[in-house]
């Protein structure tokens, strides 16, 4: 079940968290992972440590050459590409009032920009490998609860997982009616435990008024009836199946692992 044999897999922002996760258990499941992030020293790290079948490039998710950079480099060293997963994004947690232009572009640009170019410049080499399985490359793109639900503390946040949830959906259906073979969907996280997930604790204690984060991650727990947050590892396994043929049937959808968070 989720095997990746002979798979190749290319991560955005994969130097940390649900990206070093996810390229870890892709390893485990055969694959070979290009873990591509802005934090080099990090995501080498994170490559050696997955051995032979692993390899780091920097990528800037906001710049086209980038991307096309990182994408030649990976199919030059394994010959294609059959899994493109467009993790990178970044938490603002501000409240429209106090974000400013500035700090909106930014989001936009890693948290959309990101996708649509990672999604637009993967597109020959998916094709061309996708034509060759029984059920298709794959994309898998990281959206969010935030991106089904309103996010109280963050609605800029909220409006560029909306958007990803939506990208997701029509370039599936855009891909289907060109006859491409490539899969897209996404997965939608409840709270987890990384470094963004840290970020939004800050901001809930912020908006209260409090310095007390601790405080902050109790509320957040309650809001998941499961009885506790997420790990990186519940979203990568997530994301290892939607990018395996045990999800060819699946082009479109939205996965949602958030503990029950969006059942109330």
């Amino acid at each position: 079940m989720n095997r990746l044999d002979g798979k190749v897999a290319l991560i955005s922002g994969a130097a940390r968290g649900i990206g070093a996760e996810t390229a870890r258990l892709m390893v485990e499941a055969g694959a070979r992972v290009a873990i591509a992030d802005i934090l080099d020293e990090r995501g080498r790290e994170t490559a050696r440590g997955l051995g032979d079948a692993a390899l780091y490039h920097h990528l800037d998710v906001t710049s086209e050459e980038s991307w096309g950079e990182a994408i030649a480099a990976v199919t030059a060293k394994w010959g294609g590409l059959d899994i493109l997963v467009n993790n990178a994004g970044m938490f603002l947690g501000k409240g429209i009032e106090e974000a400013t232009l500035a700090e909106w572009t930014r989001l936009a640009s890693i948290n959309l920009t990101g996708v649509f170019l990672g999604t637009k410049l993967a597109i020959p080499a998916l094709k061309e490998s996708g034509a060759k399985s029984e059920h298709g490359s794959a994309i898998v793109n990281l959206a969010s609860v935030a991106g089904l639900v309103g996010s109280q503390l963050d609605p800029l946040y909220s409006m560029t997982k909306g958007g990803v949830t939506l990208f997701t959906k029509s370039s599936a259906l855009e891909f289907s009616r060109k006859g491409y073979k490539i899969r897209v969907n996404s997965i939608h996280p409840g709270v987890i435990q990384t470094d963004m997930g840290d970020q939004t604790f800050t901001a809930r204690a912020r908006s209260q008024g409090s310095n007390d984060v601790e405080a902050a991650r109790q509320i957040a727990l309650k809001t998941h009836p499961i009885g506790r947050l997420g790990v990186p590892n519940d979203i990568a396994k997530g994301i290892v199946f939607l990018a395996s043929d045990d999800a060819g049937f699946m082009t479109g959808s939205g996965l949602v692992v958030d503990g029950g968070l969006t059942a109330q």
